[in-house]
């Protein structure tokens, strides 16, 4: 089973002050994050134990929308994949691991 979901990180997110001023990036860890809010949205009855792999392909900038994918594999691990909206572009790929 999988299942998709989209997200922005707006300018004036508080992680995004002093990171790279004048040209901004959304650090891995507000991603993360929003990848974890997402989970806990589509499975609100597990528990997230760790992020065994997350591997961080492209930048993603402020106001950027970008869509979440889970991909079930197996029990107790759930893959993920960000890709950019605008042209696809994969962001990160890794693995939760769940109680």
């Amino acid at each position: 089973m999988s299942t998709e979901t989209r997200s922005m990180i707006p300018a004036d997110h508080p992680a995004l002050a002093g990171h790279f001023p004048g040209h901004p990036v959304v650090p891995g860890v507000v991603i993360l994050d929003r990848v974890i809010q997402a989970l806990m949205d589509w499975k609100p009855d597990e528990r997230l134990t760790g992020i065994p792999t997350a591997k961080f392909l492209t930048p993603l900038y402020p106001q950027q929308g970008f869509t979440i994918r889970f991909i079930e594999a197996g029990p107790g691990r759930i893959r993920f994949e960000c890709r950019r909206d605008d042209d696809g572009q994969p962001l990160v790929q890794g693995q939760l691991a769940l109680a």
